[in-house]
């Protein structure tokens, strides 16, 4: 149970400008809320704020203007909507994601499963430091997962069919890294450029570009923020059950030996990132794992 105390201490009620005032944040994984939750969330921001509402830079929802004596009444209200308390503090708060294959023409994975996913197993944790993670469909990175203490990215690797490509062009067009050239008729790729966002295999009118696999690129220790910083690449996983499983092992990396006060992005050398990355590569069976293993990321 991630709540052990009360509603005044928890992570989504943050004390405003105006210490006699208290600001709410609801729990909205992925962003995703269903009309009758909005309007639920519409009359308790009317009967506890003053009926405006604050949308977040993570997906979420903030009531400002709550007078703490009615935090209880309206914690109740709000788990009854389904959408109850969230999370802010030293813990894992809400996990955002893009609109994924369900909606995305550029997104190669299933963002709102996984952060479901993610979210049903991990929010509210309490942790030495705050823990964002984020997931994007593509490398665009909408989400900026990089930036965040978890970063969680899908790709997918071009492969062409040999021997069939017409030499046409389009996934030179297509590509916004110039990774691909057409020579003697056929195309050929850059890997050194290449970010495998997927944008070839879809672009071919032939279907002669495939994907080798789709894949998710986990990356931890990013920061926004004053001083932002960029997360360091931990490895490569190709389904759902091994994000979740790499997940919950840094989750727990991070819970036991990270110390308070301090920044993940500020730890990670102390912490000895690289060794836990090697266990890691070694503890996930998984073809992708032992190529990294053999190319580490920069």
């Amino acid at each position: 149970m991630q709540y052990q105390f009360g509603i005044h201490m928890r992570g989504g009620v943050i004390t405003e400008r105006n210490p006699d005032l208290s600001t709410v944040r609801v729990r909205a994984p992925a962003g995703l809320l269903t009309a009758e939750q909005l309007r639920g969330i519409a009359r308790i921001a009317k009967k506890y704020g003053t009926g405006v509402v604050h949308c977040t830079t993570r997906q979420t929802i903030e009531i400002p203007h709550v007078d703490p004596a009615k935090l209880k009444r309206m914690a109740v209200q709000l788990e009854k909507n389904g959408t109850p308390v969230g999370s802010e503090k030293d813990e894992v708060v809400n996990i955002i994601a893009c609109p994924g294959i369900e909606r995305c023409k550029f997104a190669n994975i299933d963002t709102g499963s996984l952060a479901k996913k993610l979210d049903k197993s991990l929010f509210g944790k309490a942790m030495p430091v705050k823990m964002r993670i984020a997931i994007s469909g593509c490398p665009n990175a909408c989400m900026s997962p990089m930036l965040n203490e978890i970063g969680i990215i899908g790709r997918i690797r071009p492969i062409r069919t040999p021997g069939l490509c017409t030499g046409c062009g389009s996934c030179v067009y297509y590509c916004k890294e110039s990774a691909i050239m057409i020579r003697n008729g056929i195309s050929e790729l850059s890997d050194d450029k290449c970010v495998q966002c997927g944008m070839c295999v879809k672009s071919c009118s032939f279907n002669l570009l495939k994907s080798l696999h789709t894949h998710y690129l986990i990356t931890v220790g990013g920061r926004r923020g004053r001083h932002p910083k960029v997360g360091r690449e931990l490895l490569t996983v190709e389904t759902e059950e091994q994000v979740l499983f790499a997940v919950d092992r840094i989750i727990d990396w991070v819970y036991r030996r990270a110390w308070s006060g301090r920044l993940l992005s500020e730890q990670l050398d102390e912490l000895e990132f690289s060794t836990f990355r090697e266990e890691m590569l070694k503890s996930v069976p998984k073809s992708e794992a032992a190529g990294l293993a053999k190319n580490p990321p920069k």
